[in-house]
């Protein structure tokens, strides 16, 4: 089948593009709130994910609800680190002569990275864990599918807010997006359609649960195994979504520095699971650190079965954290 065939297939499937959802579905009015459509899929996607997380952890032998002491510490420091990252990454939407600084702090304003709430959330993460007893890759190691769902979700906030679209294309799929949108190039004509670059992300993001669901069962994706193949499997798709994207970037070397982010992301990834392969080559036979573990009122486990490679997991945890941290490098829209 032709090229021309196939689009001509696509076309009479898909119909001609994607239209955008009415603006009036951006946000409404709850008493004297005003409530985002976009904070909501934020919202779900943390919730989804907390409790297949915990339901996760739970199955590995952790206490029931520990996830909660977790997240306590991993949401807000994800929130102030997705902030500043945004803020940092675009210093000339802040910093200028006559600027209100104030508005480094006016969140509701948009502006936030999904890389620094990575950050930000490992940090939270950790010392959630260390406060529980948890180990902090078996946390991580959980929370990988549903991190990957929470994303998906809160993209599909960025389509509420025709927002973070890519290039134009003439695809079926394409999106429509007003001419009035401050983002919409200047100098194209009414009707040019743009990548879905959110909708790319979410399939994206979705395939990348079931390819982690399928090496658990496959291989030992314990020990930070699996946190690390969804680093590497986000940083591979956010770097080429990224690159398509014509929202305002800074540059660096002429690359985008989400797609430098997405970059680190991947070698991260990679450093995680060759190092924690070397370390522990054993089964992870509990998720708390040895000395820490959860003494039901009817024990289910031995609490002395750890494995001779579980000395010094937090210590590493730390040292990779750190890494990520000083690594990774968002968007003027509400998630970049």
């Amino acid at each position: 089948m032709s090229v021309f065939a196939t689009q001509s297939l696509l076309e009479g499937i898909l119909g001609q593009s994607i239209p955008s959802p009415d603006p009036a579905w951006q946000s409404f009015s709850v008493w004297i709130f005003s409530i985002h459509t976009y904070a909501l899929c934020i919202l779900a996607g943390i919730i989804v994910a907390t409790i297949w997380t915990s339901r996760r952890l739970t199955k590995r032998g952790a206490e029931p609800g520990i996830v909660l002491d977790i997240i306590l510490w991993a949401v807000p420091l994800g929130i102030v680190g997705a902030r500043f990252y945004h803020v940092l990454t675009h210093p000339g939407d802040y910093f200028y002569p006559g600027a209100d600084l104030l508005k480094v702090l006016y969140i509701w304003e948009g502006g936030n990275a999904i890389f620094g709430s990575l950050i930000g959330g490992a940090v939270g993460a950790y010392i959630g864990c260390r406060l529980t007893g948890l180990r902090f890759w078996s946390f991580a190691d959980a929370l990988a599918p549903g991190l990957l769902l929470a994303q998906a979700l809160g993209r599909f906030g960025n389509y509420f807010n025709h927002e973070l679209f890519g290039v134009p294309t003439n695809l079926p799929w394409g999106l429509e997006i007003e001419t009035t949108n401050p983002a919409f190039p200047v100098g194209l004509p009414e009707g040019t359609l743009f990548h879905p670059t959110f909708l790319y992300e979410m399939i994206w993001n979705v395939v990348g649960i079931v390819v982690i669901l399928v090496l658990e069962r496959r291989f030992n994706l314990r020990w930070g195994r699996a946190f690390g193949v969804y680093l590497i499997w986000y940083g591979l798709g956010r770097s080429w979504f990224e690159s398509i994207r014509i929202d305002p970037s800074e540059i660096f070397l002429g690359i985008r520095t989400n797609v430098w982010a997405a970059f680190a992301a991947i070698v991260i990834g990679i450093v995680v699971i060759a190092v924690q392969s070397r370390r522990h080559t054993g089964l992870e036979l509990s998720p708390y650190r040895p000395g820490k573990e959860w003494n039901p009122s009817k024990p289910q486990v031995d609490s002395d079965s750890t494995d001779s490679d579980t000395e010094g997991d937090g210590d590493d945890a730390a040292q990779l954290v750190e890494t990520g941290a000083a690594t990774a490098t968002s968007n003027t829209g509400s998630q970049s």
